[in-house]
């Protein structure tokens, strides 16, 4: 099973500049998921990615998700799954059970209101 890092508290605010390259450079884990900085009541999440993640869903919220480098899958219950590229980008809706399946090291860029539990309700 993949082992997550997932870090919730934002790390610039706003009127801060942040080099987004180097967190991705920085980042050694296999599965990295850290928030950015929060706009609006919406976190803006960097994950850096390889690996399987667990099933899981969020009843109250939406979820986006944007390739920014790499190849990403995301699985679907009772749907087709989405198969995302570079630049590419999927909404899973609220309450939808799903799972990010990651063959090789990707990154990615996630919208969801803050106060999200990554790993599902």
């Amino acid at each position: 099973m993949t082992e997550y890092r997932i870090e919730y508290q934002p790390l610039v605010g706003v009127l801060e500049m942040l080099d987004v390259q180097a967190v991705i450079d920085g980042v050694t884990d296999p599965w990295f998921n850290q928030t950015l900085c929060e706009v609006d009541g919406t976190a803006v999440r960097l994950g850096v990615l390889q690996g399987e993640f667990h099933w899981h869903r969020h009843e109250q919220q939406d979820e986006f998700f944007l390739v920014l480098e790499g190849r990403m899958r995301i699985e679907l219950e009772g749907r087709e799954a989405a198969d995302l590229g570079p630049r590419q980008a999927f909404t899973v809706p609220k309450g939808v059970q799903h799972r990010p399946v990651v063959p090789e090291r990707t990154v990615v860029l996630m919208l969801e209101r803050t106060g999200v539990i990554a790993t599902g309700d």
